[in-house]
């Protein structure tokens, strides 16, 4: 590990960044946990960011010298909101920033593949990380888990195509490697779990770990994009269903050795994530409700 001084954490109390918060703070390093409401975080320094607010970014950038970037949530255009952030970041002494993208998302693609390269040109040392679908959307507060604990359902349009499902704990613990080693990464890193598994065999987990049943529904491309309309804009809901859809084509179907060889540890595999959070918390809180 290298000395650093003090690292912003953007979306700190979110899935990744408080994760990260929790690993650098453990180990010594000087954090400043950035949110909305500058929510207080365990051993970090709370400060008031919001990417739409640029009156709240000098505050959040006053000696900081490096930055975990999460892309502001469900912004058809992240990079028109996060650049001039990053340009002001990258002449007021950040030396190392470390961009949350996307599996499904490569450099110049729409939306944050637009950021990967900004990311690289404005920064001497950086990272991409680029992970796969988390394991904490069938669990946490995502639709799915949601689904799963009123009516024991999970709906895609995703068919029988397979994921590389990743732990957010292990994407924090390739943040933690990427923002203190030595040398920075300096390229994108694609994140997975050790195995490609469909929604159904996901379904079927969830089933024998909990005991309680739960069913993938398969959508049509054009069902999801309806369903998801209700919730979101439009615009949106296309980009979400059109991800479904490519995940049923096989786009998503691998796994890569970028955690162990990072970390020194394997990832963890859904079962034992979903093992450890029926431990932590109990079934009823991440599996579906007794029917009467």
């Amino acid at each position: 590990m290298t000395a650093a001084g003090t690292t912003l954490v953007i979306g700190a109390t979110g899935t990744t960044g408080s994760r990260t918060v929790a690993r650098l703070t453990a180990a010594g390093h000087r954090v400043r946990a950035a949110s909305r409401r500058a929510t207080p975080v365990p051993g970090a320094e709370p400060v008031p960011f919001d990417w739409y607010d640029s009156a709240t970014h000098p505050a959040a950038l006053d000696a900081v010298d490096r930055l975990y970037l999460v892309p502001p949530v469900g912004d058809a255009d992240p990079a028109a909101t996060m650049l001039p952030f990053l340009r002001r970041a990258g002449t007021e002494g950040v030396r190392r920033a470390v961009l949350l993208g996307s599996s499904a998302i490569g450099e110049g693609d729409p939306a944050v593949g637009e950021v990967y390269g900004a990311v690289r040109g404005l920064f001497e040392q950086w990272a991409v990380l680029r992970p796969s679908w988390f394991m904490q959307n069938f669990t946490g507060t995502h639709e799915h888990a949601r689904s799963i604990r009123e009516d024991g359902a999970i709906r895609t349009a995703t068919g029988a195509g397979r994921t590389g499902f990743v732990d957010a704990e292990d994407i924090a613990a390739v943040a933690f490697h990427a923002l203190t080693d030595e040398r920075a990464p300096c390229t994108d890193l694609v994140l997975t779990g050790p195995e490609a598994l469909s929604h159904d065999d996901i379904a079927a987990i969830m089933t024998d770990a909990t005991g309680r049943p739960v069913v993938h529904h398969r959508l049509t491309h054009e069902e999801m994009t309806e369903r998801l309309t209700a919730v979101v804009p439009p615009e949106f809901a296309a980009v979400l269903a059109g991800l479904d859809r490519a995940i049923a084509e096989g786009a998503e179907d691998r796994v890569t050795d970028t955690v162990r060889r990072v970390t020194g540890r394997a990832p963890r595999g859904f079962r034992a994530h979903v093992e450890r959070e029926l431990r932590r918390r109990g079934r009823a809180a991440i599996s579906s409700r007794p029917r009467r």
